[in-house]
């Protein structure tokens, strides 16, 4: 087995020089081409940069962008991914975690990422200028020779209930077992033409970004604006021969929200793979009915785990109302449930769903507070040390070993007497004919639920609706229609928007 993502890439050099790695609107890139141009931009970096630090990578949504993280890899360093369109003051958090020892950009965002350069006391570095001269055979093989398997490889930023983004530390090992893992399920091949969806300086564009490494697929980068209009979309996609996409759950929802698949269909979409929220079971199945001969797969798991830890693959037509479970271990993940006094939970029982194994991120970066109260000792095995991961999330193991998701535990709270599960709120409203999205908040404070939601439904018949779901004392007092919800660049719903719209502290 390759000891890192180099190795990949190289071998794909080797196999498929000719073929596209990478493309987007304006530029399609070989094999060769990658190889090529990530020893070349990785040779100046070696040379320029001294310090170990890790790079700060500033650049667009391009494949230019793609070739520049593994030239990082090239250089020794280990690369953080900053999308240049995110707020200043996220920015400068990142920046002030990070001290990175460079930040390497592209002359179109020059003016921006000089200005978080010098805010970061940093050099900065134009992809274009180092994209000269031979590759530095000497500089890069003595790189080589020091890099292990356990070798840092990436840095993503999440969001941190502090209001500090985390910075998740993960290693090439990792890294190739996830994306084996998951090249196998899904069943991908060379012949096979990815789809992406996900912001590049996000934890799922690293499905889109390495997979074509292993398999020798090929990955478009689908512009973002386009996720707005359905029918050019689709005909893009059918214009590329699109057959594989992993994409966040919010993104095949807004598309059925606008109406995809009334008047143009996808042909030759095969493997679909879908995480980060719940799918509302009417959203799959609009799916389902316009791509019958597709394989659907429900995915989950935290950025500290690797991307995802759990997998199922949907065999049967699914109803408006179901909510799918979130399926079985990856190979090299260990999941399990731990109930609050440090048992197992037994089968048909509740418990914290917790991940151990060679696929766990080395942890959180320049922050050791928050890595050693997440990634613990797992107290299951007493006879050697074994480092787990708490996710915060309950989960329930059936009888046949398939895990069901059962919310937060940050979601459950205690409402006027009872215990309440704010997912079940949103997973009956969610069922609601006439509603597209939804978010259940609690001010704890005032003691309010609150619902946010979009869709044709008028407020009324909503709350009409809930009484026949739900008991009385489980009905937001506060229910907010919107156009759309607010969104996170990853995809997501922006709880933060909503809790200060809500004036929940």
């Amino acid at each position: 087995m390759e000891k890192n993502v180099l190795e990949w890439l190289e071998k794909a050099g080797r196999l498929t020089p000719d073929n596209i790695a990478y493309e987007d609107e304006n530029t399609a890139i070989t094999f060769r081409q990658t190889l090529e141009e990530a020893r070349r931009i990785g040779s100046r970096l070696a040379e320029k940069i001294t310090d170990p630090a890790p790079i700060a990578v500033m650049m667009g949504r391009t494949v230019h962008t793609i070739v520049s993280y593994l030239a990082v890899v090239y250089s020794g360093h280990v690369y953080a991914p900053i999308d240049v369109t995110l707020p200043e003051d996220r920015v400068c958090k990142i920046l002030d975690t990070l001290q990175p020892s460079a930040v390497l950009t592209e002359n179109e965002n020059l003016e921006t990422a000089s200005k978080y350069a010098e805010i970061a006391k940093c050099p900065v570095f134009v992809r274009e200028e180092l994209n000269t001269g031979l590759t530095a055979w000497p500089v890069l093989n003595k790189i080589r020779i020091r890099m292990t398997e356990n070798e840092p490889l990436y840095i993503i930023f999440t969001s941190g209930s502090s209001g500090r983004p985390k910075g998740v530390l993960t290693s090439h090992h990792s890294l190739m077992c996830y994306i084996s893992a998951y090249s196998h399920m899904m069943g991908i091949r060379r012949e096979d033409k990815i789809g992406c969806q996900s912001p590049l300086d996000y934890i799922a564009a690293v499905r889109d970004i390495y997979v074509p490494l292993l398999t020798g697929a090929s990955d478009y980068l689908l512009p973002k604006e386009y996720f707005m209009q359905p029918d050019e979309l689709f005909n893009l996609m059918n214009e590329k021969e699109i057959t594989t996409i992993g994409w966040s759950t919010s993104g095949l929802t807004v598309l059925t929200k606008l109406g995809a698949f009334k008047d143009t269909g996808l042909k030759t979409l095969k493997k679909i793979c879908f995480s980060g929220s719940v799918m509302p079971g009417k959203v799959l199945r609009i799916w389902q009915e316009n791509l019958p001969d597709a394989v659907f797969v429900n995915q989950y798991g935290p950025t500290e785990a690797t991307a995802s830890c759990t997998y199922y693959r949907v065999d049967h037509q699914v109803t408006d109302d179901e909510i799918l479970p979130i399926g079985v271990p990856y190979d090299n993940y260990n999941v399990f449930l731990l109930k609050d006094n440090g048992e197992e939970a037994a089968v048909g029982e509740e418990g914290e769903i917790c991940v151990s194994g060679p696929i766990l991120a080395l942890g959180y970066y320049r922050d050791p507070e928050r890595t050693e109260a997440a990634f613990v000792r797992n107290p299951l095995v007493t006879e050697y040390p074994d480092r787990m991961y708490r996710t915060g999330d309950i989960g329930k193991y059936r009888e046949d070993g398939i895990l069901e998701f059962h919310g937060r535990r940050d979601r459950q709270v205690k409402h006027m007497g009872h215990r309440v599960e704010l997912d079940e709120i949103e997973a009956a409203a969610g069922q609601a004919a006439g509603v597209a999205e939804c978010s259940v908040l609690y001010d704890h404070d005032k003691e309010i639920i609150w619902l946010f939601y979009s869709g044709e439904m008028e407020k009324r018949d909503l709350v009409l609706f809930l009484r026949t779901e739900l008991p009385g004392f489980m009905i937001p007092r506060k229910v907010i229609k919107k156009e759309d919800l607010p969104k996170l660049p990853n995809g997501k719903t922006d709880l933060s928007s909503l809790k200060s719209e809500a004036g929940i502290q």
